[in-house]
């Protein structure tokens, strides 16, 4: 087991939703195991409010969140693990990340691009925190200090692949 924190950083185009509810996933759920930062290829510069209400909502600290831009990692800090959220930023060029970071996608439906009523879009906001927690669980359950990369690697997309236990 590492001693020190994993660096696991969440890419969305505009972090201000999905990236943002999985950062405060695995910082809570992570057990003090990864430190969990997000960023956006486009940040939006705020978060969604109604990814701080789920939060909120669901226990989660939902204080402190801001919309960055993925620049403001460039140098640092060196990732374990990076995962793309949305499918706009997978197939973006991503900056090069310092070390060699593992990634792996895990698509998530944009909750933020919900148009409706406030029933509907609590409704999106909740389906993606629970698609972010289901994956960030089974992330947390693998023996990763055992692993090499290419086979965390392997593990980790096949949790973005996952069905979300539909």
């Amino acid at each position: 087991m590492p001693t020190q924190p994993l660096n696991v950083l969440f890419l969305c185009t505009g972090n201000s939703a999905r990236s943002i509810l999985a950062e405060a996933i695995l910082n809570r759920d992570g057990g003090g195991r990864f430190r969990a930062f997000s960023a956006g290829s486009n940040s939006t510069g705020t978060v969604n409010p109604w990814a701080i209400h789920t939060l909120d909502k669901l226990g989660y600290p939902a204080e402190g969140y801001r919309s960055k831009s993925w620049d403001e990692f460039a140098q640092g800090p060196q990732f374990d693990l990076i995962f793309t959220v949305c499918d706009s930023a997978a197939a973006e060029t991503c900056p090069v990340w310092p070390g060699r970071p593992v990634s792996a996608h895990w698509g998530i439906p944009d909750p933020a691009a919900v148009d409706g009523s406030d029933t509907e879009k609590a409704a999106a906001f909740l389906d993606a925190f629970r698609m972010l927690k289901r994956r960030i669980d089974l992330m947390l359950a693998l023996p990763a200090d055992s692993l090499e990369d290419v086979a965390l690697r392997e593990q980790l997309h096949a949790i973005g692949q996952e069905a979300d236990g539909r």
